[in-house]
């Protein structure tokens, strides 16, 4: 009898040796998307007002983690029964990433155009709550795109080990990229909160104060650099997606850096995606009137 719970409890430990093995190679292998996941969401996040800079991540963070509870068993399912319907899923996905990504560079061209082109709107609490719910809603959205990436790729590296480790290995990764990503945005929005705190508690010339103030001065600088950094990965990502599974490139272009082709590759199909919903939104006018 007790040689067989000892038994037991070797296997537990050699599984759980292959996990953490597992879930580090997979890690890794995720890590730049990671990077590309922060970079991203942390420019949602950011761009309100302090008292409502952590519910709003908070939200961010919630439906991050309802997006993988749909997309891991969808995922693993698919994986078993359709594996060639995960690339065209990716692709799509993809696509969506790049507009995304082309549509920021469209609004910032926009506002440097024409400042007069914002509709008027009275209520500024209207326009903040409204500016609040859209940047949920996206930030959600494309959170889903990249973390379909991250499980995809999570898998693909435990895909000749049992059911067991795949769906322990994979989830465990989909968690640290949630718990991860949002844990760091959350310091990354609550800097001038502790450089306050730090000019607060200490005399004016102390090096506390200095610190503290260079922590306030940073924050505003940090979020212009992440809103750039955020489009810049929304590209790369899509454009990697793109080259990957060998959608048309330019020979032209096929000497350049992978990184530049990946760059190039995302602006090319998110122009073609803008200009597509360009194209069908003056149609549905058109038919309209």
């Amino acid at each position: 009898m007790a040689s067989g719970i000892f038994a037991i409890l070797d296997d537990i430990s050699i599984l759980m040796d292959d996990i953490a093995t597992l879930s580090k190679v997979a890690t890794k292998k995720t890590a730049g998307i990671l990077g590309d996941d922060l970079a991203v969401n942390a420019e949602k996040a950011t761009g309100f007002v302090s008292s409502r800079e952590l519910p709003v991540l908070w939200a961010i963070t919630k439906g991050s983690f309802i997006n993988k509870l749909i997309i891991l068993p969808l995922v693993f399912l698919l994986s078993y029964y359709y594996p060639v319907l995960i690339t065209y899923i990716l692709i799509t996905g993809g696509l969506y990433l790049a507009y995304e990504g082309m549509h920021n560079i469209s609004d910032f061209l926009k506002s440097k155009i024409s400042k007069s082109s914002q509709p008027e709107i009275k209520d500024i609490a209207d326009v903040e709550e409204m500016n609040e719910d859209t940047k949920i809603k996206t930030a959600v959205r494309t959170d889903f795109i990249l973390s379909l990436e991250i499980v995809i790729i999570a898998l693909s590296t435990v895909l000749d080990k049992s059911l067991t480790i795949q769906i322990i290995t994979v989830s465990i990764v989909a968690i640290i990229a949630t718990v991860g990503v949002y844990g760091i945005v959350a310091l990354i929005v609550r800097m001038d909160d502790l450089g306050l705190y730090l000019v607060n508690t200490s005399n004016q010339k102390s090096l506390q104060t200095r610190f503290g103030n260079f922590l306030i001065q940073l924050l505003p600088k940090i979020i212009r650099l992440l809103s750039v950094i955020g489009t810049i990965a929304l590209l790369l990502v899509s454009g990697g997606i793109f080259l990957h599974h060998h959608l048309y490139f330019p020979e032209i272009f096929k000497q350049m850096p992978l990184l530049i082709q990946e760059f190039i590759s995302g602006v090319m199909y998110g122009t073609i995606v803008m200009a597509a919903i360009l194209v069908v939104k003056g149609i549905l006018k058109i038919i309209k009137k």
